[in-house]
């Protein structure tokens, strides 16, 4: 299985998790010239920017540390574009979440990062 399969699965993990988690997942993998992010998702009032990371083990490092710097500002920009071309304000309340996925467990990190970076 290619890796954009096995992501493939993990994303669905992860969005059926949010479901669960009474959020709506509104689009996956959206894409613009900036970059690609894995779920937008509303939890209530608050547009939810998703990166989901697997690790099949430890030795590099838990899923949660995955999301780098570098990851952080790309996925900013994405969703300040998505904002933008959603006819959404910089008001919209919004948020930075990383859907970890260890074997087969689905942990959520809320608030993983700040956009204002």
């Amino acid at each position: 299985m290619n890796k954009r399969s096995v992501g493939s699965i993990y994303e669905q993990l992860a969005a059926e998790q949010l479901i669960n988690m009474g959020y709506r997942v509104l689009i996956r993998n959206y894409r613009n010239r900036f970059g690609e992010i894995d779920i937008i998702a509303r939890d209530g009032d608050t547009i939810c920017f998703c990166e989901v990371k697997y690790r099949r083990d430890n030795g590099c490092g838990s899923a949660l540390e995955a999301v780098g710097y570098s990851k952080q500002k790309r996925i900013i920009s994405v969703a300040r574009y998505y904002l933008m071309t959603h006819g959404l304000s910089e008001w919209t309340p919004c948020r930075f979440d990383v859907i970890a996925v260890d074997d087969d467990e689905v942990t959520v990190l809320k608030n993983a990062f700040e956009g204002s970076q």
